[in-house]
């Protein structure tokens, strides 16, 4: 599996960013994968725009908003993932989508169409475990990975999501949506320690996550962190600039620095 290779990878940053598809347009969205899987990260989350978000905050809210009204849907996001793979993109791909979209796609057709597509894997927050069962293992039959979600709330039901856990275990440090904090929970440390005990596979953190002393610190309970809201907003406020080729280079140098900032780490590129 491509998820637990990159995982496994020791010239990888334990990074997963999340990027919303199609904002500010598919176009700039296929730079910033190019960009993120020539920094190595270990994967990269496509978040498919949708107009009725239960985990999303108001960042990743207005980044989905301004996707829709361009038109950008799943089987858009799917055919970038596509033109990623197309393009020499490596890194693994993860679908971050609400069920809605995927239920009106249908789940095998989804599942056929993600893998030719080259993604490795798909998050679906909210679609429980228990009433996810039928959808894993149609992922699994085109060998991906549906990524499963714990939150410090899920208590005894931890050791149930994470037993047949595929790629990694998604940890929600917060309760809430998801968007920059200063300050996380009391407990999320011993909570991400259980998951990692109890889980056959790497464990990812997620949800606030926006500095690098977040990430030195989370890495030391956790095998990787995703950084959502802060990537889109810096993506939201450098947009114009992304999408004019005379001033693009140097707001994609910018972006590029974040990302290794954000774990003070210079992978070997070359």
């Amino acid at each position: 599996m491509r998820i637990e290779a990159a995982f496994n990878s020791g010239d990888r940053l334990p990074l997963i960013p999340f990027i919303t598809a199609g904002d500010p347009s598919l176009e700039v969205t296929l730079d910033m994968i190019r960009l993120l899987d020539e920094e190595k990260v270990t994967a990269i989350e496509l978040g498919v725009p949708y107009s009725d978000p239960l985990a999303d905050g108001p960042v990743i809210q207005s980044a989905s908003e301004r996707a829709v009204s361009q038109g950008v849907t799943l089987t858009r996001v799917l055919e970038l993932a596509r033109t990623a793979r197309e393009m020499g993109v490596t890194t693994p791909l993860v679908l971050f989508s609400y069920y809605n979209p995927i239920l009106r796609f249908g789940e095998e057709a989804l599942v056929e169409r993600a893998r030719s597509s080259g993604l490795d894997g798909m998050i679906i927050p909210d679609l429980p475990w228990e009433e996810g069962r039928r959808f894993s293992r149609l992922a699994g039959e085109q060998g991906m990975d549906l990524i499963p979600l714990v939150a410090p709330t899920s208590r005894e039901r931890i050791r149930r999501i994470v037993s047949d856990a595929r790629g990694f275990v998604y940890c929600v440090s917060s309760l809430g949506t998801t968007g920059m904090r200063q300050h996380f929970s009391e407990g999320v440390e011993p909570f991400l320690d259980v998951v990692r005990e109890y889980s056959p596979v790497p464990t990812a953190v997620g949800f606030g996550i926006s500095r690098s002393e977040h990430v030195r610190h989370f890495l030391n309970h956790a095998d990787g962190v995703v950084v959502g809201s802060a990537l889109v907003r810096l993506i939201e406020a450098k947009g114009d600039r992304l999408r004019d080729s005379n001033r693009k280079e140097q707001a994609v140098a910018e972006i590029r620095e974040f990302i290794r900032d954000l774990t003070g780490n210079t992978p070997s590129i070359p």
